[in-house]
Order: structure tokens, then sequence, then C-alpha cells
């Protein structure tokens, strides 16, 4: 997983909470969440999949109790 840096990503986790990530195209929701969650020790809410050209990204929203911006800042992109 690789994170999304764009003015809309930045705005996305400030606005709502969710971080954006280029990920494998044949990974499933299931397996983003269950590497997202250990990788960050975090408890995602909801995973939006667009499959954009030849690359997949996946829209991450944390729980209210785990700000995005918190990770955000740990990969140095705040």
């Amino acid at each position: 997983m690789k994170p999304i840096v764009t003015e809309k990503a930045v705005m996305m986790i400030e606005a709502q909470n969710t971080l954006t990530f280029e990920t494998s195209k044949i990974r499933s929701k299931e397996e983003i969440k269950k590497e997202f969650e250990e990788i960050f020790n975090v408890k995602a809410h909801k995973i939006r999949t667009l499959i954009k050209g030849n690359k997949k990204y996946a829209y991450i929203k944390l729980k209210k109790q785990f700000p995005a911006i918190d990770i955000a800042t740990k990969l140095g992109l705040m």
C-alpha cells in the first residue's frame, strides 16, 4: 500500500477522517482493511475502492476515535 498525497486526499483527511492509498488490483476490501489495521493499530470504519486505469485506490474511513490526521503525520503527509 502506498499513500496518496494530493490536494483532494489532504482535504479528505481533514474533512472526512479518510486516508487514500494506492494498492494492488487483486486485493479485496477485507484484505486491505486487515493489513491497514495491523500496520497502524487502528480500526477502519469503511473501505471504498476505485479502479482507475491500471491502478486501484482504497479510501479508508477511520472510526471517530482514531483521527486520520495522526496517521497522516506519522507517514509524513502533513
